[in-house]
């Protein structure tokens, strides 16, 4: 396949919808990124990597960081974790407070962030800074120890961060946080603070386009089982509510931050991370979701 081609003609296709969609306002320092940016990396299982655009600028991750603090958590408790975590879909905001009533405190699923918080506060039972064991963790996959917080970020995250805090005491009232709501917060805010540039994404996640093992250590993140399990969240729960819609659209596990990267797995073929600031109603990048949707098309790919 002639991927520069091909990612060449994604640009372009995009370029419309490239500046559009609104930045994530509601967190001071995203709300001063220019949207008028666009990137996308793809990286074969067997080493070759493709770029386009504004491939190695990094951004903050925010909630692509879910997949690595999952995959750690997942190697801690193994299926033990879904005890204090669902796996269905929320069907609503991933800030939502609502179905932590009617469940009981256990979140619908890891990649909202109720849901998260509770992976967080697995990490923290662990870990006594469990934001710097994501962190060295990514570089691991990496390959090389060059993964940064933005500070500035990260503190004013933890000052709007009144809904996520509202959602850890809720969850701890029912028992299911096990460390203060505090540090749990601070280390969910660090994480997604992360800056990552597309092309470090797609080389920290192809693990799980090839069963669980990293290119950059050649040995196992996860089992071949958990790897599947990871793709099949992503696939049903990774982009917020919108998963109904990306899955009939683009057709590939992902997960989406409100920083404007979607990360994508192609599982046995290739990793893929597009990056636009521009975001659509339900928080996903638009001009990285309709070129995922191209992508695909163009590619034939699809796990459907």
């Amino acid at each position: 396949m002639d991927y520069e081609r091909i990612l060449a003609e994604v640009a372009e296709d995009a370029r419309p919808l490239i500046g559009r969609g609104n930045v994530a306002g509601y967190i001071p320092p995203l709300a001063s990124v220019d949207p008028a940016q666009f990137g996308i990396a793809l990286l074969t299982v067997d080493g070759r990597l493709h770029t386009g655009g504004d491939a190695t600028k990094r951004f903050s991750i925010q909630s692509i960081s879910k997949i690595f603090s999952l995959a750690l958590a997942f190697n801690l408790l193994d299926e033990d974790i879904w005890k204090r975590l669902g796996r269905e879909p929320s069907g609503t905001p991933f800030n939502s407070l609502v179905q932590l009533e009617v469940d009981a405190g256990k979140p619908r699923n890891p990649f909202i962030n109720s849901g998260a918080l509770v992976v967080v506060d697995v990490l923290a039972s662990h870990f006594a800074q469990p934001e710097m064991a994501v962190m060295q963790f990514i570089s691991r996959l990496i390959g090389k120890e060059t993964v940064h917080v933005d500070l500035k970020l990260a503190k004013a995250e933890q000052e709007v961060a009144h809904r996520n805090i509202a959602m850890g005491h809720f969850i701890k009232s029912f028992g299911n946080l096990n460390n203060a709501v505090d540090d749990v917060i601070r280390s969910y805010c660090w994480q997604c603070s992360i800056l990552m540039s597309c092309v470090e994404l797609v080389t920290a996640a192809d693990f799980l386009a090839r069963g669980g093992i990293s290119s950059a250590t050649n040995r196992p993140v996860l089992t071949g089982n958990q790897c599947k399990r990871v793709n099949a969240l992503m696939a049903t729960c990774g982009t917020y509510d919108a998963a109904g819609d990306f899955a009939y659209r683009v057709g590939l596990p992902a997960k989406s931050g409100v920083g404007g990267g979607i990360l994508a797995v192609v599982p046995g073929r290739a990793t893929i991370c597009v990056w636009s600031p521009g975001l659509d109603a339900t928080g996903n990048s638009l001009a990285g979701g309709f070129a995922l949707e191209r992508l695909a098309q163009l590619t034939g790919w699809s796990i459907y």
